[in-house]
C-alpha cells in the first residue's frame, strides 16, 4: 500500500502527517539540525528520523525497532505529496482548526499501529477531554492496572504514533508537572496552554 505524506508549518512547528489508504498513521513533528537541514522526529521512538523519512509502514514502540525502520520518501511506495490526497487534506485542515481554538475533537480516521496494549493506552488517551489533563497513574487505573503501573503507561504514551489527536500532552505527572513528551516538553506547554485559553481558562504551565 502507497504510504502518502503532507507537511505544513503549525504554531508549534512544522508537521509531517503520514497516511496509508484511506487512514492516518502518523503525524509527527520536524526539526532543523544544526546544519539546516529538515529531520522528522519519529513519535514512536523518540530517535531523530534521517533526512525526508516519511513514515514506516508497520510502527512499533521499540527505540531499537525504530531506529532501524527510517525510510526515505523517495523510496519505493512512498509518495512525498499528499497535497491531493482527501484524508491528508481532512487532517491538515482539523489540525489547523485545532490551533485557532475552533476545533476540540478530531474526526480523521486513523490506523496507528502497535502492540494490543498500546493500541489500549492510545484509545483511553482520547478520552481525556479538551483543556483537561490526567496523570499517567490515573490512566493505569482506568485500564484496571495495579499501582505502579504507570511506567508502562508511560511507556506506551512515548510510543504514540499520531501527535495532538492521541492526545499523550495531556498526560502529566502525579505532582502535576510537566514530563515526558517526544515533541518536547516546551511544545507540550503551549498545547496545553492553548487548549485551557480556548476553554476560556488561564495558562497554567509557564
Amino acid at each position: 500500500m502507497t504510504i502518502t505524506t503532507l507537511t505544513f508549518d503549525s504554531p508549534v512547528g512544522r508537521m509531517e502527517l503520514v497516511a496509508e489508504g484511506g487512514a492516518l498513521t502518523r503525524a509527527h513533528f520536524l526539526v532543523e539540525t544544526a546544519e539546516g537541514g529538515s529531520q522528522a522526529v519519529d513519535n514512536a521512538s523518540g530517535v531523530a528520523a534521517p533526512t525526508g523519512w516519511a513514515g514506516d509502514a508497520v510502527a512499533t514502540g521499540s527505540r531499537a525497532a525504530g531506529a532501524g525502520a527510517h525510510r526515505s520518501a523517495a523510496a519505493g511506495g512512498i509518495c512525498p505529496d499528499g497535497s491531493s490526497h482527501g484524508v491528508l487534506q481532512e487532517a491538515q485542515r482539523q489540525f489547523e482548526a485545532y490551533f485557532a481554538g475552533k476545533l476540540r475533537e478530531f474526526t480523521v480516521p486513523l490506523a496507528a499501529r502497535g502492540t494490543p496494549f498500546q493500541r489500549r493506552v492510545w484509545e483511553e488517551l482520547t478520552s481525556i477531554p479538551f483543556g483537561t489533563t490526567a496523570s499517567y497513574g490515573q490512566i493505569a487505573a482506568r485500564l484496571g492496572m495495579p499501582p505502579g503501573a504507570s511506567r508502562a503507561v508511560g511507556t506506551a504514551n512515548g510510543a504514540n504514533p499520531v501527535a495532538i489527536i492521541v492526545p499523550c500532552h495531556r498526560v502529566i505527572g502525579a505532582n502535576g508537572k510537566l514530563v515526558g513528551y517526544a515533541g518536547g516538553l516546551d511544545r507540550k506547554r503551549r498545547l496545553l496552554n492553548l487548549e485551557l485559553t480556548s476553554s476560556g481558562q488561564a495558562a497554567l504551565f509557564a
